[in-house]
């Protein structure tokens, strides 16, 4: 964060300072919701969380050498206290159902307030330069390729994961200082309003939008509600800013009338009309693209993705168009995209191990098109590999609303489609059970389990065995390949996990 005194925090939160507060003793560290993390001159911001309560943990902060605390109430320590705020219809789970007394939705407002500050001030006098991003999917990893093109040219900010809430937006604000030239902003959405919203507290100059699909749509109602809530990043942009649209979808390119901002679009199928697109794209035996690079500004490049699946194609599309239009030469932009690799947890993060199992892990999140992307990624990776066993363990996708049991049986038709041999169907839903006799239909060896434990013991019991006719199976350099996806709440990155402990990484 910017240096600041605790007297100027309490003035833009409209918070009060504790007695044991000084107000001239400066912030100048981090900024963190977890005391372990807090060094000399950070600010412990005290959330209340639906397991413990941040305000326990203001000593050991204050121990740890935090200027001083952002809380609701009086702690004894260091603190600069601002109003509590009841739970309004649209806030994230911890806010709507884990603060009866309004304790964390205050603390979170004051962070905003922080947040907004630092941002204003460091656009206005330090060149500060903020890139929005949404999507129904591939936000993060977008996120992560245009933080590794942008690093070439300045220091960047970009959230840890998936921080694209009114929780985690500000936080990483709140990372940036007087040093940093660039802000990546992943801008995630529940309801109408809250993109507009996470852009009064950073806004952007560039807004990327990559697609709209049907994940959240039991919370939006219809695809069209998701794109008016999407097309709230290219109206929050300035008349010098510029919006980056996907010109394959038809809702996110219908955007464009919607922004002051100057459009470019991109295209990874080949369409010339757009104005950043692909052409001759490769994939490698482990689902890697490379694929060459147009631009308006220079002659061809070629890209070797070292992220995994197709889709990735349009998401290093977007990182170049924002790059380039930054003022990056496309040789530049091209080589970093080469050089990016996956920083985000659980997000297509592929091992193989030393026996030659391959395990893709995207686990963090999922909903009907990431699950196709992914699903797509297995297939053409075990291709590459004749005679072995293609794995799905998939869980549940949730937020689909009234077609959810339809969406999960309708990922069997992909599993035939890209050839998968083996489902581990993890959960007991409706949803679920429907995929399961979806998969068998369809020729599909499928294993039901209930919970993580029993997925890792079956996808383990697999492959233990050498399949069938396959007599020098211990001979061979490359084996199964297993897909682990679901949403984030059936934790199944545990599965991946266990599929790799203890074994030698290639």
């Amino acid at each position: 964060m910017i240096d600041m005194t605790v007297a100027r925090i309490a003035e833009i939160t409209g918070g009060r300072l504790s007695k044991e507060a000084d107000p001239e003793a400066h912030v100048t560290g981090f900024v963190e919701f977890d005391s372990r993390k807090i060094g000399p001159g950070g600010l412990f911001i005290a959330f209340p969380g639906a397991r413990v309560d941040g305000h326990d943990f203001v000593g050991k902060a204050a121990e740890a050498g935090a200027a001083a605390s952002l809380t609701t109430r009086e702690v004894g320590a260091p603190a600069v206290i601002v109003e509590k705020r009841p739970p309004r219809e649209g806030d994230n789970s911890d806010l709507a159902t884990n603060d009866p007394d309004g304790s964390a939705a205050g603390v979170v407002d004051g962070m905003s307030k922080l947040a907004a500050e630092v941002a204003r001030e460091l656009t206005a006098h330090h060149g500060l330069t903020i890139v929005g991003v949404t999507g129904s999917a591939g936000k993060t990893s977008t996120k992560d390729l245009i933080a590794a093109v942008l690093s070439r040219a300045g220091e960047t900010v970009a959230p840890p994961g998936s921080f694209n809430n009114e929780i985690g937006h500000p936080y990483t604000v709140l990372r940036c200082t007087e040093d940093t030239d660039f802000l990546v902003a992943e801008m995630s959405a529940r309801g109408i309003g809250h993109i507009a919203h996470l852009a009064t507290i950073a806004p952007p100059k560039i807004g990327v939008v990559l697609n709209v699909g049907s994940a959240h749509i039991g919370e939006f109602g219809s695809r069209e509600n998701i794109a008016k809530a999407k097309g709230e990043l290219v109206e929050a942009l300035p008349t010098d800013g510029v919006a980056v649209l996907n010109a394959e979808d038809e809702l996110v390119a219908g955007m464009a009338p919607r922004t002051k901002a100057r459009v470019v679009t991109f295209s990874e199928s080949g369409n010339t009309a757009a104005d950043y697109y692909a052409t001759d794209v490769q994939l490698d035996a482990v689902a890697r693209a490379s694929f060459t690079m147009h631009t308006p500004q220079g002659k061809p490049q070629r890209v070797e993705l070292g992220v995994f699946g197709a889709h990735q194609v349009g998401n290093a599309l977007a990182a170049a168009a924002v790059g380039t239009e930054l003022g990056m030469d496309e040789a530049t932009v091209a080589q970093a995209l080469s050089a990016a690799s996956s920083v985000s947890v659980n997000r297509m993060d592929v091992n193989t191990r030393a026996d030659g199992v391959t395990v893709i892990n995207d686990a963090y999140n999922a909903n009907p098109e990431s699950m196709r992307a992914a699903i797509a990624a297995l297939g053409y990776t075990a291709a590459a590999r004749p005679g072995v066993r293609s794995v799905a363990v998939l869980g549940e996708m949730s937020e689909l609303g009234a077609g959810v049991v339809q969406a999960h049986a309708a990922l069997a038709d992909e599993l035939a489609r890209y050839r998968v041999t083996h489902l581990v169907a993890v959960g007991t839903s409706e949803a679920m059970a429907e995929l399961r006799d979806n998969a068998e239909r369809r020729g599909i060896t499928t294993v039901a389990v209930g919970d993580t434990d029993e997925a890792a013991r079956a996808v383990r019991e697999l492959l233990a065995h050498a399949p069938a006719g396959e007599d020098r199976w211990h001979e061979r350099e490359d084996r199964d390949v297993v897909l682990v996806k679901a949403s984030n709440a059936a934790r199944l990155w545990v599965v991946a996990e266990a599929l790799l402990q203890g074994h030698t990484l290639k």
